[in-house]
């Protein structure tokens, strides 16, 4: 009987056929004769069976091996019923970890794209799946996107095993649960939620599995396509979701009681419930004495006001408020802008925007040529465009330090957010000065208070306020005044 041509993804809960050809022609009716997919037929003593398995992603060679050593075994058994000799395939002669049965071409399909080696006997509606996953990973390296002075190097990989074991490795507790999933109907993406049992609040758990389960997409290729399906205000430019790719960051993250979400094919994995403080946290904050930690701490919250609001604070200033600047440097300010043919605005969002472009261009390059391409391209391009009148030297300063202020946030995605309200408030600060700033302040203060994580307000240890938070939030305390802090809490 001819079937049609079904993908993966359109299989149904099918039982399988007791033949062998059948089975065949099934499964290469179903995968559309993939010259990847390998089918090698074996004869087990009087009963033939079929290996299927993807050529790279799983190697059979051992299995093989194995099967042809206990051949004897099976020629002595000429009357073995094919359910008899499955079983003792299973026992006796598959030595691997993971063997299991599969009993519908749903199952077979998800276990055989996983990198298993199926075997079917002629005679039998099920078939075993044998764990000969070969497919190479990227080794364990340093983390590229926050990188420290001290603390581990190790990264998170994109193997979704190997990034569980690195957590697994530091927090050697047995209350450490993990719980999978899968998810993108066609990519059948293996997801993995992390946390400890009593210090995870159940309510956010809970909440969180109903987000994950109501998930339907076709394919899941990196852990941002969780985040947007999970995250609590899909409009706002502040992350309410965290990720890291440090293993160190995550097993902290999870101690405090928070959640992780690893995703296969992406060293980043997800944190939830992400806090405003803690995307000005860094792990190497831990690692230094608590003084020097603090002082960097608040240099960070220092370097944010910086970067949102030096360029609309300019515009302000030499647009409607230039009685607030001492003589000599409106004096100073004025002689620069004499032959400047743009307002401040305009020639504020000119320099911007050719940074912004800049930033993006030594990313896209090789590495080799990149760096050196943002450096002297920001050089010659700021200097050419002060000396042709274009721009004054002072927009330069200004537009360099909302830069280096910008790239000393710890966290990627909060910098995103910087670049984007700047802009906002950039247009606010030309229009109506000093009082469109402090309104536009007041709005996203507003806005940041209302925002939540999985239920949990995106303010907490500010709004509401929580003092005994306070050791870790602004400032980090020394290591006896937290621990005083647990005891309280625990008692």
């Amino acid at each position: 009987m001819k079937m049609k041509n079904l993908t993966p993804g359109e299989a149904s809960q099918e039982n399988l056929p007791a033949s062998l050809a059948q089975f065949i022609d099934d499964m290469k009716s179903r995968f559309g004769q993939s010259g990847d997919i390998i089918y090698r037929e074996l004869q087990l003593g009087a009963i033939p069976a079929v290996m299927v398995y993807i050529e790279g992603m799983g190697d059979p060679r051992y299995l093989i091996e194995a099967i042809h050593v206990d051949l004897p075994l099976f020629m002595s058994l000429p009357d073995q019923r094919p359910e008899e000799r499955m079983k003792m395939l299973q026992d006796l002669t598959i030595t691997m970890g993971k063997v299991g049965e599969a009993r519908t071409f749903q199952e077979v399909e998800k276990k055989l794209l996983s990198g298993n080696t199926i075997i079917f006997m002629d005679g039998t509606t099920t078939t075993l799946y044998v764990g000969t996953e070969t497919l190479k990973q990227r080794g364990v390296e340093e983390a590229s996107s926050q990188s420290v002075v001290r603390g581990p190097r190790e990264g998170f990989t994109e193997s979704l095993r190997e990034n569980t074991a690195l957590v697994r490795r530091r927090i050697q507790s047995p209350k450490l649960r993990l719980e999978e999933r899968t998810v993108g109907e066609h990519t059948n993406t293996q997801l993995a939620v992390m946390y400890m049992e009593g210090l995870c609040d159940v309510d956010v758990l809970n909440e969180l599995r109903r987000r994950l389960d109501g998930i339907k997409l076709d394919s899941v290729l990196e852990s941002n396509y969780i985040e947007e399906m999970i995250q609590d205000h899909r409009y706002s430019p502040f992350p309410t979701v965290y990720n890291s790719e440090r293993p160190d960051v995550i097993a902290s993250a999870i101690l405090e009681g928070r959640i992780a979400i690893f995703v296969e094919g992406t060293p980043f994995v997800l944190v939830v419930p992400a806090l405003f403080v803690q995307l000005f946290q860094s792990s190497e904050d831990y690692y230094q004495r608590w003084d020097f930690a603090s002082l960097v701490r608040l240099l960070r919250y220092l370097c944010f006001g910086i970067a949102l609001l030096t360029p609309s604070l300019y515009i302000a200033i030499t647009t409607f408020h230039q009685e607030m600047l001492p003589t000599n440097l409106l004096t100073s300010l004025i002689g620069q802008r004499e032959g400047v043919p743009f307002p401040a605005f305009l020639e504020a969002l000119i320099m911007e925007v050719t940074f912004e472009i800049l930033r993006e261009a030594g990313i896209r390059l090789p590495k080799s040529i990149g760096q050196s391409v943002s450096i002297v391209g920001t050089l010659v391009i700021g200097q050419a465009a002060v000396e042709a009148g274009l721009v004054s030297a002072a927009m330069v300063i200004v537009v360099s330090m909302t830069a280096i202020a910008n790239f000393a946030l710890p966290a990627f995605n909060i910098g995103i957010s910087v670049r984007i309200l700047r802009f906002g408030l950039m247009g606010i600060a030309a229009s109506f000065g000093l009082y469109g700033m402090i309104i536009g302040m007041i709005i996203i203060g507003l806005h940041l208070c209302s925002l939540q994580s999985m239920g949990v307000p995106y303010m907490t240890s500010f709004a509401p306020m929580r003092w005994r938070s306070q050791k870790d939030a602004l400032l980090r305390l020394s290591r006896h005044s937290m621990k005083k802090y647990l005891t309280k809490s625990k008692t």
